[in-house]
């Protein structure tokens, strides 16, 4: 049996934060004063949970066993007017791209995008106030104190959507995992079979002047994806937080343009705002092709889609990838207004 991916973007957790200590009733004890003035301290507030992002991380995998998480209870108040310690705060460091959602509810609940960005998803109780707080001229001598306010619970959905620059967008054996490989320093697995690519695998494109740019090699997406069959949602979340997406074709495939138009159908069911991102269509694997059915290809893919920019590829040859590169840079740098 296959040991669990350590790749997991997907976790539901029961969360409770800490109930607010009580305030109390107490009396101020001075020699001779048998019975002094009230000093009954107010309680801490219950520990809040939060999540923090932190860059390093690129995965849920250390919350995946993490069922249940609460956070500590404020301590009751003391004399003195002493008030009772705060409850711990969980503090969850999450990767950038992590969202989360009521789980019984579906209600939306943030984002993390930033390192060191925090979201309190549920907030501890509020501490009760102590009996010193409720003197008055006509009461000096008040018999009474509040509870700390209630722990509040919370089923919640953490999933994560990949941040980068560049999502590899094709069908599996696209080429998606080649590319990457030889554009940048990752080393996806690579093999000649279907969903060879079972989780993102994120790879830092170098280009000129010391600039680079991050480029995502997307698990395959395949006809019925938006609906879950193959790998389904689980490629499809990833591309919702890329800036471009590449939209890869064989130049082998039976029907390249049948391919690209079941790609676009199937983003477009699971998001139609996906279509309104930056898109480049590249055609790959162009040395399998002899020069004069490549052009031919070119020309009956630019008569279909006559509005679709094209590159044409191979990343095993090294045809094409400086112009590629280039363009990609490109577009990252231009405007929405550039882009129009």
């Amino acid at each position: 049996m296959s040991a669990p991916s350590p790749f997991v973007d997907h976790v539901q957790i029961y969360f409770t934060s800490g109930k607010g200590g009580d305030g109390i009733v107490a009396w101020r004890r001075e020699k001779h004063v048998p019975r002094g003035g009230p000093d009954g301290g107010d309680g801490g507030r219950g520990g809040h949970i939060i999540l923090e992002g932190d860059k390093q991380l690129w995965t849920l995998l250390d919350l995946r066993y993490r069922k249940f998480i609460k956070a500590e209870a404020g301590k009751n108040g003391e004399g003195g007017k002493r008030t009772g310690r705060e409850g711990k705060d969980e503090v969850l460091k999450v990767p950038l791209g992590t969202t989360v959602t009521n789980a019984e509810t579906g209600e939306f609940m943030g984002e993390i995008t930033e390192h060191g960005q925090r979201l309190t998803i549920l907030a501890g109780g509020f501490g009760g106030r102590g009996n010193w707080n409720f003197r008055t001229a006509s009461n000096q001598v008040p018999e009474h104190a509040t509870p700390g306010g209630y722990a509040q619970e919370l089923v919640a959905i953490l999933e994560l959507k990949v941040l980068a620059d560049v999502g590899l967008v094709g069908f599996p054996n696209a080429g998606k995992s080649t590319l990457l490989s030889v554009l940048s320093a990752a080393k996806p697995k690579i093999a000649d079979y279907p969903f060879t690519t079972l989780v993102p695998n994120l790879g830092i494109v170098k280009y000129r002047d010391f600039k680079s740019y991050v480029m995502a090699d997307i698990p395959g997406i395949i006809e019925g994806a938006s609906e879950g069959r193959g790998l389904g949602i689980t490629f499809l979340r990833h591309i919702e937080r890329n800036s471009i997406l590449l939209v890869m074709v064989a130049a082998d495939s039976p029907d390249p343009i049948a391919e690209y138009k079941t790609l676009i159908h199937e983003m477009e069911a699971y998001s139609p705002e996906l279509l309104d991102k930056k898109m480049l269509l590249a055609i790959t694997k162009c040395d399998l092709l002899d020069s004069k059915a490549m052009k031919a290809l070119e020309k009956k893919i630019k008569k279909s889609l006559p509005k679709q920019e094209m590159v044409t590829i191979s990343s095993v040859a090294n045809v094409g990838l400086e112009q590629l590169n280039d363009r990609i840079w490109e577009i990252l740098q231009a405007t929405e207004e550039d882009w129009e």
